[in-house]
C-alpha cells in the first residue's frame, strides 16, 4: 500500500468522531483495523510506514495514534520520540509481538499510554482505545482547569486580614517561585492544600502538574506503588506497568498531605527522592530521574513524632526547609466576617442564590464559636445557609443550634491562676484538654459520638485525641 487513505465520516449530530491514526506495514492489519474502527464510528487515517505517519501528524491533529513498533525505516519508537515535539500530540498506543515485550516497556518510558500484543484482538483494542480517549479528554480538561486555577489561587484569593494570615501571605509570596521544599503545619481544615496550590500556581512550574497525595487516605502497603509506580509482575495483580505520582508530576510539584502518617520504610525512600531526584518503581531495577518540587503538610508535631521514633529526623530536616504555620480559625477570629463575605459571594455565584449576607448578631455568634473544624467547617456552614435561605439576610435563627451559643456564653469557666514561679503552657493545656475529654466521655457513658457533640468536635478528632492522651474506656 502507498499513500494515505482517510475516512471522512463526520458522525451524527454535533459531536465530532474521534480521529485515529493507524500505522502498520502489514496491509492485512491496516484493513482489519480500518474496517473495525470505522464500524465503531471513528474517523480513521491509515498509513503503512513511519515517514508518512510523521508527515500526517505534522499536518493533522489526531486524538489517538495506534502504531506498530517494528517497521522498515522509521519505527514506532522513533515516532514516539517525535511526538514530544508536537504542540497537541495524540495519545499513543503501540502494537507488538509477544517476543518484543521489552520494546513495549521502552515505548511506555517514551510516553506511550498502553500497548497491545499481536495477534490483535478487536475487543481488547476497543477497551484500550476507550481508556485512551478518556485519558485524552481528562488531559484537555486538566489544561483548561489549570488556566482557571491560575486565577483561583492568586495570593489575593487567600482570604484574611489578620496579622497571622498576613504573615503567611508574605511568606508564601517570598518562596512560591523557588524550588525549596515547604512544610505546612496546621490543624485539619485550616487550608493547607489551598496554600500548597497557591505555592504551585504562583511558581514557574504552574504549567506543569500539581499532584496531590493524601498519605493518610491510602493504605500504607499501597502507598509506595501509588507514589513510585510499579513494573509489570512486581506483585500479584500487577498485570501491566504503571507510572506513579512522582512521574506524573515530573516538571511540576507533588503535595504530600499528612506526611506524618507515612511509614518509616517509605520515609527512607522519600528521603532518597529528595536527595537524588530519582525514583525506582516497585519491581524495577533502574532509577528514573524526576524533577519535582515537594510540598508537604501535617497536623502532627513532627518533633514529637521523632522523639517517639515514628518519624525520621533526617527526613524532617529535608522537608522543613521553609516551614509555614497556619493558625487555627479560633486564633484569627477577626477574619471570620471577611471569610463569611467571601463564601457568600462564592456560593451565590455557584449555586445561583442571592443571599445578601449575615446580620451583625449572627456574625457576632460566629466570631464567638470555637470552630473545631476551622475554615472548612465555616465554609460548609455558609454553603448550607446560602442553599437553604437562598435570599435576604441570614439571621441568628438561621444558624444551626450549636452556632447560636458559644463557649463564651453562660457561666464563665474558672480562671486559672499563674503560679509565681510560672508554668508550662503546653503541659497545662494538655492537662485541661484531657480533663475536658474525660468529663465528656464520662457524661456520655463513653459513647464517643455523644462525647464529640458535647465538645463540639468531630468524632474522628475525638478518637485521635483519646489515642494521643491515652484515654481508654473502663473495663468490665
Amino acid at each position: 500500500m502507498s499513500g494515505t487513505r482517510s475516512d471522512g465520516w463526520q458522525g451524527m449530530g454535533p459531536m465530532k468522531p474521534s480521529r485515529i491514526l493507524v500505522v502498520d506495514d502489514d496491509l492485512r492489519v491496516l484493513d482489519l483495523l480500518g474496517d473495525y474502527l470505522r464500524g465503531q464510528g471513528m474517523d480513521v487515517t491509515l498509513v503503512d510506514n513511519g515517514k508518512e505517519a510523521l508527515e500526517s501528524l505534522e499536518r493533522e491533529e489526531y486524538h489517538v495514534l495506534l502504531t506498530d513498533l517494528r517497521m522498515p525505516g522509521i519505527g514506532g519508537l522513533e515516532i514516539l520520540e517525535r511526538l514530544r515535539q508536537l504542540p497537541f500530540p495524540p495519545v499513543a498506543i503501540v502494537c507488538t509481538g509477544y517476543g518484543s515485550i521489552d520494546s513495549a516497556v521502552q515505548a511506555m518510558k517514551l510516553g506511550a499510554f498502553d500497548y497491545i500484543t499481536k495477534p490483535l484482538r478487536l475487543e481488547e483494542i476497543r477497551v484500550v482505545l476507550d481508556k485512551a480517549l478518556t485519558f485524552r479528554q481528562l488531559h484537555q480538561d486538566n489544561v483548561q482547569l489549570r488556566q482557571q486555577l491560575k486565577e483561583k489561587y492568586r495570593f489575593e484569593n487567600l482570604v484574611g486580614h489578620s496579622e497571622p494570615m498576613q504573615e503567611v501571605f508574605r511568606l508564601v509570596e517570598r518562596v512560591a517561585d523557588t524550588d525549596s521544599t515547604v512544610l505546612i503545619y496546621g490543624e485539619s481544615g485550616t487550608g493547607k492544600e489551598l496554600v500548597a496550590r497557591a505555592l504551585h500556581f504562583n511558581s514557574s512550574r504552574r504549567d506543569r502538574p500539581l499532584v496531590v497525595v493524601n498519605c493518610s487516605a491510602i493504605p500504607q502497603d499501597l502507598l509506595e506503588s501509588e507514589l513510585f509506580g510499579h513494573e509489570q509482575g512486581a506483585f500479584t495483580g500487577a498485570i501491566r506497568t504503571r507510572i506513579g505520582k512522582f512521574e506524573m508530576a515530573n516538571g511540576g510539584s507533588v503535595f504530600l498531605d499528612e506526611i506524618g502518617d507515612m511509614s518509616l520504610s517509605l520515609q527512607a525512600k522519600l528521603l532518597r527522592v529528595l536527595q537524588e531526584q530519582e525514583i525506582e518503581r516497585l519491581g524495577g531495577s533502574r532509577p528514573i530521574r524526576v524533577n519535582v518540587r515537594i510540598i508537604a503538610a501535617t497536623h502532627c508535631n513532627l518533633q514529637e513524632a521523632i522523639a517517639r521514633g515514628s518519624f525520621r529526623e533526617d527526613l524532617y530536616y529535608r522537608l522543613n526547609v521553609i516551614p509555614i504555620q497556619l493558625p487555627p480559625l479560633r486564633e484569627r477570629a477577626a477574619d471570620i466576617p471577611l471569610l463569611v463575605e467571601h463564601f457568600v459571594e462564592l456560593f451565590n455565584r455557584t449555586k445561583g442564590k442571592e443571599l445578601q449576607g449575615f446580620s451583625q448578631e449572627a456574625l457576632d455568634a460566629l466570631v464567638r464559636y470555637p470552630w473545631p473544624g476551622n475554615v472548612r467547617e465555616l465554609e460548609h456552614l455558609v454553603e448550607r445557609i446560602v442553599i437553604l435561605k437562598g435570599q435576604g439576610m441570614a439571621r441568628m435563627a438561621d444558624l444551626p443550634e450549636p452556632y447560636r451559643g458559644s463557649t463564651l456564653s453562660g457561666p464563665s469557666p474558672p480562671q486559672p491562676v499563674l503560679p509565681e514561679e510560672g508554668a508550662s503552657l503546653p503541659e497545662w493545656l494538655r492537662l485541661m484538654e484531657r480533663s475536658l475529654l474525660l468529663q465528656a466521655l464520662e457524661r456520655s457513658g463513653w459513647v464517643r459520638q455523644e462525647a464529640a457533640k458535647l465538645l463540639r468536635i468531630n468524632r474522628t478528632t475525638l478518637v485521635e485525641k483519646m489515642k494521643k492522651l491515652g484515654l481508654m474506656p473502663p473495663q468490665g
